[in-house]
């Protein structure tokens, strides 16, 4: 049995894919199944099951269709409620494939019928020294955390935090030689909590033995259940619409559709999202009126999702045709497609600046006045630490609640300068005049500026 994990950073994920040498069962893969199929084909197996450990609420699946492309099982709670023919499996069901085993286990939590799947050689074929078997958790039990329970509906978000407590603990329960292989943690919003990249990736598979520390195993649940509703974050909107698409089977995406320099002016006149993909450096110094800087990147397809209106027209433009192929995939993952693409020839003129600055400015023009500043890291950054008197405007409300920002220059600021060059576009296309903070916290932090932990 071997195990080769398919990371997904644009969806904060991991899918992959379990082996014998000859078959392959791939778990929770993204929509965009090439991935999937040539791991397949470079592990030498035949793709013979796909499995999604549940209706996923951050992405669209592509089991259906990796399913069905390679004649393969389709294996899903058999009490889910879909639009599509599957194998309905239920615990303690175990089914075999060439020489793996797939034992189903009930974890509701993370959704009311979240299974995980346990794989295990059959008997007598285990190399020497192998880990027993493989947990699949999906969004159950993860990496010092768990799924976050308040996806399916706010009011069940306690029910389903005590049912994440005692699914943990029966999980935890089995060998603890066995890996341990979510499939959210890696970034997903869908993770209760961040994972850092020391838990996430160390250059092994963790265990369920590394997970001696977790906190479902040592808080009490009514303890749990309150830490964890403590803890949960905001919710992207669109992931509203995932699940919806999931129930259905969602298809293969739409192409692209090219768009002239005219239409792509048409498109701003008409309200449409304009969104360049450039970096933050290139959009200030020179980009279209009226567009908005949603920098590619891991988190791209994320921002769009959250921040465009679902179902409004976006187009697209780079300088770089090969960040579209990427873009274009990342936004297929989240069910966003058929968008326009626009590629920006070198003499186009780009008359719209912004201005950009950097801690070290900050700090000497604050020694000379108060600027205003926006903060729009997520409330639970600003608690831990924030500039005495910043206004507090997490990125995805900036477009609602830039009203209610103070008059004159704004100075917006994040953890990293993505979302606060992302912020800083979006209040400058409503005319405000804007100095995008381009700078990492941490520096802030060396600068000893009031209000940093450093300080």
């Amino acid at each position: 049995m071997e195990v080769v994990p398919i990371p997904v950073p644009s969806l904060g994920n991991r899918a992959h894919l379990v082996h014998d040498g000859q078959v392959g069962i791939v778990i929770d893969p993204p929509r965009d199944v090439r991935w999937a199929e040539e791991a397949a084909e470079r592990a030498g197996v035949d793709l013979v099951a796909v499995a999604d450990t549940h209706i996923h609420n951050d992405y669209v699946s592509g089991a259906l269709t990796l399913a069905r492309r390679h004649g393969a099982d389709y294996l899903l709670s058999a009490d889910e409620p879909v639009r599509f023919e599957r194998l309905g499996v239920r615990a303690p069901d175990v089914l075999g494939y060439g020489r793996l085993r797939i034992q189903v286990l009930d974890t509701p939590g993370h959704t009311r019928h979240h299974q995980s799947f346990l794989l295990t050689p059959a008997p007598g074929t285990a190399a020497p020294g192998a880990p027993p078997a493989a947990l699949l958790s999906g969004g159950s039990m993860l990496l010092g955390t768990v799924g976050r329970t308040d996806l399916v509906d706010p009011r069940l978000a306690a029910h389903l935090a005590a049912a994440q407590w005692r699914s943990v603990r029966a999980q935890a329960a089995l060998d603890p030689r066995t890996l341990l292989l979510p499939t959210h943690g890696f970034g997903s919003f869908c993770s209760s909590r961040p994972v850092t990249p020391a838990e996430a990736d160390d250059g092994t598979l963790p265990t369920l033995g590394d997970q001696r520390d977790h906190p479902a195993l040592h808080l009490d649940k009514e303890t749990f259940v309150t830490d964890l509703l403590a803890g949960l974050g905001p919710i992207p909107t669109y992931y509203q619409h995932m699940d919806p698409a999931n129930r259905a089977g969602a298809g293969s995406p739409a192409p692209a559709r090219r768009v002239t320099a005219e239409q792509v002016a048409d498109a701003v006149l008409s309200g449409s999202w304009v969104v360049d993909l450039r970096r933050s450096e290139a959009f200030a110094a020179g980009h279209l009126p009226g567009s908005v800087n949603i920098g590619y990147s891991d988190q791209f397809a994320t921002y769009v999702g959250w921040l465009v209106p679902w179902g409004d027209d976006i187009v697209l433009l780079t300088d770089s045709p090969d960040l579209l192929a990427p873009a274009l995939r990342d936004l297929a993952r989240i069910g966003i497609d058929g968008v326009g693409a626009h590629v920006v020839p070198d003499a186009a003129p780009l008359t719209a600046t912004l201005r950009r600055a950097d801690w070290a400015e900050y700090r000497r023009v604050s020694q000379e006045r108060e600027p205003i500043v926006v903060d729009v890291r997520q409330a639970d950054e600003y608690a831990a630490a924030h500039l005495p008197g910043a206004v507090h405007l997490p990125v995805q409300d900036v477009e609602r609640a830039a009203a209610t920002l103070p008059a004159g220059e704004i100075w917006v600021h994040c953890r990293s300068g993505y979302r606060a060059g992302i912020a800083a576009s979006l209040l400058h296309r409503m005319g405000r005049d804007v100095v995008h903070i381009d700078d990492a916290w941490e520096h802030a932090e060396r600068l000893r500026l009031p209000g940093t932990a450093a300080a």
